[in-house]
């Protein structure tokens, strides 16, 4: 992950876990999440933040471990939810993890946050991570320029799909488009594939 980017969470954790408590719920994401993913598997959710969708997972029926790299935004996660489990870990490596761990993970508009030259390696981890028949969803901000950073530091890559896709090799893809976020209003695009 980009540094600056992870000092940013940090450093105003409770600020911006302020602002995604104020956004309306990610429904859209949530009925994907319903649909695809497989019921009762054990579930990850990379770049977690403060916890909101792993309390979601958790109480619909997906046991679910949150990992992120901002330590201030892992103390929010486990104030708002104690009795949930948060780890840190950083992508692309995700150290702690190891190989086909999962039935499921979310990774949801986290990747726009590394380098360019590391989205590939970082979506090649993701579906390594996966048990087979195991299911990713994975989004990302849509960013038409060059890679930017906002007024915060943090930034957002621009990046072609192409290396998302070349990153998960051979998973079947079963949703791959771009939408609005019920929840942000920002353009994304959306990748849920399968491990065979």
């Amino acid at each position: 992950m980009d540094e600056q980017t992870i000092e940013a969470y940090s450093t105003a954790a409770s600020r911006f876990a302020a602002e995604w408590r104020e956004q309306p719920p990610p429904t859209d994401m949530y009925a994907l999440l319903e649909r695809y993913f497989t019921p009762g598997g054990k579930t990850a959710d990379i770049g977690c933040g403060a916890g909101r969708d792993v309390a979601w997972l958790n109480a619909h029926g997906f046991p679910t471990v949150g990992y992120d790299a901002a330590v201030g935004l892992l103390a929010q996660a486990e104030a708002a939810y104690p009795s949930l489990v948060f780890k840190c870990d950083t992508l692309p490596a995700l150290d702690s993890i190891g190989k086909e761990a999962y039935d499921n993970v979310l990774c949801e508009t986290v990747i726009m946050h590394l380098p360019p030259e590391e989205v590939t390696r970082a979506c090649a981890r993701l579906a390594e991570i996966l048990r087979p028949g195991g299911t990713l969803y994975l989004s990302w901000r849509v960013t038409d320029s060059a890679s930017k950073r906002d007024g915060s530091g943090r930034l957002y890559a621009g990046f072609d799909a192409s290396r998302v896709r070349e990153g998960l090799g051979d998973l079947q893809f079963l949703v791959d488009a771009e939408t609005v976020n019920e929840s942000s209003g920002k353009r994304v695009h959306r990748v849920i594939a399968r491990r065979g």
